[in-house]
This record gives C-alpha cells, sequence and structure tokens, in this order.
C-alpha cells in the first residue's frame, strides 16, 4: 500500500515553488498525494518565518498537526522552510513532535528524508542556504492556467527591517536558459498566465551577467506560444529602468501592471530602513510608468511605525498616498524581527500606534480603490474564469488589473457555460468593496 503525503505551504509564492517541486520528487519517488492531512500519513509544513504573525501561523499549523498525530491520523511530521532555517535549534527543540526539521537548503532531499523518517529516525538537517534549488521539475498546485516563475533565490538588498537575506541568503539569479526552459514547459503544461517572483525581480542577472536583463528575459518570455499573461511583481522603484519600461509598454503579452513595494515616502525614514531610493524616485518612476502606459495598475506596499516614525513623518506618509492614487496598495503595521538591525534601534514605536497608523492608510485606500473601481464602470475587459460561486450563482475570476491572491475579483454571469481558465470578455456594470460586478458581452 503507497504511503500517502499531504503538505501545506505557508507564506509567499516563492515559498509555494519551493514546495512544488518537493511535491514532485514525492510523486516521482512513488508517494501518494493527497490535499487533506486527516487522510495522509506523512504531513510536510512548509513553514513561513518572514514576520511575527506568519510565525504564528506556522506554529499553529504545526501543532494542529502534531495534535493529529498524536491521535494516530497522521503517522510522520516533517517541518522545513523559512521558520525552520531561521530558528533552527528552537524548532528542533521545540518540536519535539516533528520527526524531521529540516532547512531549505535540504529541500532537494525531501524523498531520502522522508524514507529515513519512515524507518523511524528523527532527521534534524541544515545544509547551506546555497544549495537551495533554483530550478527543477514541479508540480502546478495552483488553478491549472496561472502560475508563478522565481527568478532568483535569497536578497542582497539587506533592508534593516527584513529577514529575508538571513533566511534565504545572497541574492543569486536562475541563469536564463534555465527559465526559458521552465517557462515552456508550464506553457506546455497549460499555463497561459505567468507571475514572474523574486524578492527583487529588478535585480535579475546583476550577478550573472553583471547587468540588469529583466528586460530580455521578459522578450524571450514573450515568445514561447501558449503564454498570454505575463505579470511582473516585486519591482524596486531604483531599479525600474526605462529599457524594462519600453519592454513593458511594447510587449502584448506583459500586462500592464507592476508591483512596486516603496513601504514609505519619508527620505529620513526611507534611509534608515535602509532603501535605495527617494521620495523624488519614486515619483518620478510612478510619473515615467504613467506616461508611457497610460492605463498601467500600480501596485505597492508600505510600512506604518517603523521605528522613529513621527508622526509628522506619517502624516507625510497619508498625504503621499492620496497624491500618488496608487491602484493597489497593501499596509502592514512594522513588525519587530529577531536579527535586524531595526529590532535593535532605541526608538520603537508604540504597537498599538503602529496598527493605528495602518488601519487608518487602508481606510484611506478603500476610497481610493472604489473610486478607481467607479471609472471602471460601463468598460469591457477581459478577464480570466478561476471558478463558480454557486452561493452567489455567479462565475468569479480576475482581469489583468488583479494577480492571483493579493488583489480583488470580478462576478460575473454568462448565458453560456464557461470552464476554468478560459478568457472573457466583460461589461463592467457594478462594484463591491475592491471588486467589480460584470457580464460576458460576446
Amino acid at each position: 500500500m503507497s504511503i500517502k503525503v499531504g503538505m501545506v505551504s505557508l507564506g509567499c509564492s516563492k515559498n509555494l515553488v519551493d514546495s512544488e517541486r518537493m511535491l514532485h520528487k514525492l510523486r516521482a519517488h512513488g508517494y501518494e498525494l493527497v490535499t487533506e492531512f486527516g487522510l495522509s500519513d506523512v504531513a510536510v509544513v512548509n513553514t513561513c518565518g518572514f514576520i511575527q504573525s506568519a510565525k504564528e501561523e506556522a506554529i499553529e499549523t504545526v501543532l494542529e498537526i502534531a495534535k493529529l498525530k498524536a491521535e494516530g491520523t497522521v503517522k510522520k511530521l516533517i517541518m522545513t522552510g523559512c521558520l525552520t532555517e531561521r530558528y533552527q535549534q528552537e524548532c528542533a527543540e521545540q518540536f519535539p513532535e516533528a520527526d524531521a526539521v529540516i532547512g531549505i537548503g535540504d529541500n532537494k532531499d525531501i524523498v531520502d528524508i522522508l524514507d529515513r523518517v519512515l524507518k523511524n529516525e528523527r532527521v534534524v538537517q541544515f545544509a547551506p542556504k546555497k544549495q537551495a534549488e533554483l530550478t527543477g521539475e514541479r508540480i502546478i498546485s495552483t488553478l491549472p492556467f496561472f502560475s508563478y516563475l522565481k527568478i532568483s533565490e535569497g536578497c542582497s538588498n539587506c533592508c534593516t527591517y527584513c529577514a529575508i537575506p538571513m533566511i534565504r541568503g545572497g541574492f543569486r539569479s536562475v541563469p536564463m536558459e534555465d527559465l526559458l526552459a521552465e517557462a515552456k514547459w508550464l506553457a506546455d503544461s497549460g499555463v497561459t498566465e505567468l507571475n514572474i517572483i523574486a524578492q527583487d525581480t529588478t535585480r535579475y542577472g546583476e550577478d550573472l551577467y553583471g547587468e540588469n536583463r529583466l528586460p530580455q528575459l521578459l522578450t524571450e518570455l514573450c515568445r514561447i506560444d501558449g503564454l498570454r499573461w505575463i505579470r511582473v511583481l516585486y519591482c524596486y522603484p531604483e531599479r525600474i529602468i526605462d529599457e524594462l519600461l519600453d519592454v513593458m509598454a511594447r510587449e502584448e503579452k506583459i500586462v500592464k501592471y507592476i508591483d512596486m513595494p516603496i513601504q514609505h515616502c519619508n527620505d529620513d525614514i526611507l534611509q534608515r530602513m535602509n532603501r535605495r531610493s527617494s521620495k523624488a524616485q519614486i515619483k518620478d518612476v510612478v510619473a515615467k510608468m504613467r506616461e508611457k502606459m497610460p492605463d498601467i495598475v500600480i501596485r505597492t506596499t508600505l510600512i506604518t511605525g517603523f521605528p522613529g516614525e513621527t508622526e509628522e513623518q506619517f502624516n507625510e506618509l497619508a498625504e503621499f498616498v492620496q497624491e500618488m492614487q496608487f491602484d493597489r496598495l497593501g499596509c502592514f503595521a512594522y513588525s519587530q524581527e529577531d536579527g535586524t538591525k531595526a529590532a535593535e534601534f532605541p526608538d520603537q514605536v508604540e504597537e498599538e500606534i503602529r496598527m493605528h497608523r495602518a488601519d487608518i492608510i487602508m481606510e484611506q485606500q478603500m476610497e481610493i480603490s472604489a473610486a478607481y473601481n467607479e471609472k471602471q464602470l460601463d468598460t469591457v475587459k477581459t478577464a480570466v474564469v478561476e471558478g463558480f460561486d454557486k452561493w452567489a450563482e455567479c462565475w468569479f475570476g480576475r482581469t489583468e488589473a488583479d494577480a492571483p491572491d493579493i488583489d480583488g475579483k470580478v462576478f460575473f454571469t454568462s448565458e453560456n457555460p464557461l470552464n476554468i481558465g478560459d478568457f472573457v470578455k466583460l461589461r463592467i456594470i457594478d462594484t463591491l468593496d475592491y471588486d467589480l460586478l460584470g457580464e460576458v458581452c460576446e
């Protein structure tokens, strides 16, 4: 009888790609994959350890599965991912229920580790971060028409609030030929929407080729048959060069959407964050993007309550959000993370103030988003079908203005049957808070 393995992947899409590679290895070795832990013999948790809330979610998930193990439902438990990489000794000691506690560099050996665990060996193993796999065959675990292409691993920007360099190591680009081969395989597997991800996509190629090669990579990706939407995420404003914007404007397959986390606008705060951009540079690159692509959708991310942030500096941020009118925006209260430089800064802001300031920005953004949605009324949009909501009795999906999992949806009716992954033309007839309502018009 085959051994059933279930996996939960926590955190970001970059972690998800790691999970998909592990799943492929396990299935290729003969293990049966299941989606419910209650049906699994072995549970693998690919943890996130980026900020406090993510760590708490990872710990809760592990403890939940440990309870199933104590009840005899699950036989073995394996922990891997960012939490275990960041807190190696602590995880090994504080989770005795885990039969294996391994680092990111050990994911490539997941089959060997699981084999050893099934022989009742407890495995605690942490290979060097640089041994993490940069490419490899995967199981597509998202909806079948979209996937992620991770073009680099690690980060060398060393923002003072961020633990990623400690967890994932320094920045390493994936060779372009490997990425093109992986993208072609994804397209041949039915993927029509490719989302480009990394800790910093706009740094791609600097370590391998001595220059930014993201524009060239995108150009080559656009030549792959089957791909219809190519979306660029995690761009740093100071590295958004004219050549990149020209490629985005020229290539029809590249959706006019960019994810550009800026974190703040006050120059003093940005400097203390060890960000390389300034308020003036951010405004300049946004103006360039909107000049070259008037319909571009810009998503950004902000942090409130960074150590030393004064009321005046926060008000400057709120005014900047109002001025810039970002189409998509997420705002998070600063998280004081062990081992980061910012955690040692003496002027920590009280958590209640951090949270309150984040709430203010998101309330402000809700009004901006509502105004954006109002402008979409009576326009025709192309959307990809993601499913059917049996309670609302309508279909739902996304337009090219919405990235998977982080942006809004469009809910719509159709007189004809549809399939997941279909692209349809919709007339927008109404709006919700962050979502749109439409009807098929072809």
